[in-house]
Formats: structure tokens, sequence, C-alpha cells
């Protein structure tokens, strides 16, 4: 028979456990996070300037740039040099935003927006995120590691709307769960006689810790992802991007020094392929929650 103390000491343990796993799955993937890769044009006026794993896409205009995600405070000088490295001017830099409020996404936007004094434009629902330097996140808000600089809002945008520059439309997609304001991004782009349906989506995973079934501060994150997994499986897309690299295959898709090829990254086929298998995970665990096993 298990003693009182011993089942103390066990529920302690776990919640340790608990408590300690988003920075043990920091350290595991922060040498991906921070570990630099060569910069490099993927489709018409759309680059990618982040690091080997987190996504930061550099899209040009003539009448300026915009700059999607930020990566750790650490990759902020890494995106800086790759935006040099291309050819491009920092300073340029018009428009600040990010599929997510998460740390590991937006940690640097305070720097960012030191450097260019561009206008940050993020989802009315995620605000909170950036001006509370990630306090007010439903799951993370009271884990120190995933606290990064606050930085204000200058704008915002709901679903459906759209950020225009230079003759580039942005259309935002609020794909919420992951955050209550993630954001995926559509834009078409013509090359080569072609037009390419292009998506910078913010896929739905789900993290460590949360519970479906209720979370405190986001009672209707269930309906959020299920409206996602919805929504993302009827979008019509061709060019498939997203928040890390590891989420659409960069890495298997291109190798530095490859020659440009707006094909490339056409892959409709494995961007429905992955919302599905992640719509199939987030019911698999709603089921266990609500049954209990």
């Amino acid at each position: 028979m298990v003693s009182p103390m011993k089942r103390k000491m066990t529920r302690l343990l776990a919640l340790v456990v608990v408590a300690l796993l988003p920075a043990m799955l920091r350290a595991q993937d922060n040498a991906d996070w921070t570990r630099p890769f060569e910069p490099f044009r993927i489709i018409g006026n759309i680059y990618w300037v982040g690091s080997y794993d987190l996504s930061t896409y550099l899209i040009t205009t003539p009448q300026g740039n915009i700059l999607i995600n930020t990566g750790v405070g650490d990759t902020a000088q890494q995106i800086a040099k790759s935006v040099d490295q291309l050819g491009f001017k920092l300073s340029d830099t018009r428009i600040l935003t990010a599929t997510h409020g998460h740390y590991d996404h937006v940690a640097g936007m305070a720097t960012l927006k030191r450097l260019t004094g561009a206008r940050l434009i993020v989802s009315e629902p995620d605000r909170p995120l950036f001006e509370s330097g990630g306090k007010a996140d439903f799951r993370f808000g009271n884990t120190p590691g995933a606290q990064f600089d606050p930085v204000k809002v200058d704008g915002t945008f709901k679903d459906g709307e759209s950020i225009t520059l230079g003759g580039t439309t942005l259309v935002a997609h609020l794909h919420a769960g992951h955050t209550k304001g993630a954001t995926s991004f559509t834009t078409s782009v013509q090359e080569g006689g072609k037009t390419y349906r292009v998506i910078i989506a913010n896929m739905g995973s789900i993290n460590p810790g949360v519970k479906l079934s209720g979370m405190p501060g986001y009672n209707t994150i269930a309906q959020d992802y299920a409206r996602t997994f919805l929504a993302q499986k009827d979008m019509k897309v061709d060019v498939w991007l997203a928040s890390h690299a590891s989420q659409f295959r960069l890495h298997d898709k291109y190798k530095p020094g490859d020659r440009y090829d707006p094909e490339r990254f056409v892959d409709p086929q494995g961007y429905l392929a992955a919302v599905q298998q992640l719509e199939k995970t987030y019911l698999d665990q709603l089921a266990k929650e609500r049954t209990g096993k």
C-alpha cells in the first residue's frame, strides 16, 4: 500500500516536471532556434531571414519592407545581418508583425522596433501578449523563461483584414488556439507568368501543459482550435510556409546554395496533410481529457 507521504511526493514530483517542461523543451530547441542560417529568396518578394528553425520573413516592396516574426532576442542581430546580406536595408523596414505572440517568435521584437522605427501591427487578441512581454499568455504567462521585453503595439487587425504596403497585400486569418490571436497570412505572388497563392501558416500545434477541455483564461480554446482546423483545411494553397522551418520541412526542400526556384515550396498536399495530422492530435487529446483516460 502506498503511504500518504509517498503519494504526496509523487504528486509534487509531477508538478515539478510540468513546471520545468517548458524550460527543458527550450533547452532542446535552443540550438536550432539561434543557429544561423543563410538567408535566401523563397518566391517573388518573399525572403527567409530567420535562424535554422525560427521563421522570419522579409517581404520587400518599393515603399519599404515588412518583417514577419523576429525569433528570440539573440537572433535580432542575425536578422539584421541577413537582411543586409541579401542587399536590403534594415532601416527600410516599415511594418513589423508576427504569426503569434510567443517569445520564440517575438522576443526580438522590441530590439528590431528600436533598430528600424517600424510600426508594429498584430492581431487584436494577441496585443496583450506583446505589451505585457508574454505575461498575459494563458499558458506561459507565469513562466519567467517565456517572457520577453514588452513592446508597444501601434496597430491591430482582425480576422480577414489586410496589411498593405507598396503593392503587396497580406490578408490576416485568425487561426486561434495556439494563442488567442494566432494568425496566418496569405498573399498572391506573380512569378514567371504564374500566380502563386502563398500562406505563412500558424499551424495548430498544442503546447505541453495545455488542456483543451478547459484552460484558465481561455475557456473557448477547444472551439477555437476546431474552427482553425476547419478554416485551414478549406484554404487553397500553393506555396506553404510556417512559423517554424521544421513545420513545413524547409531543410528537406532547400539547402544553402540551391538555385532560386519558385516551385520549391509549392506543397498543397503537404500542407493539408500537416493540418489533418494536427487536427487528429487535437481530437485524440480532447477525447482523452473528456474520458479521463
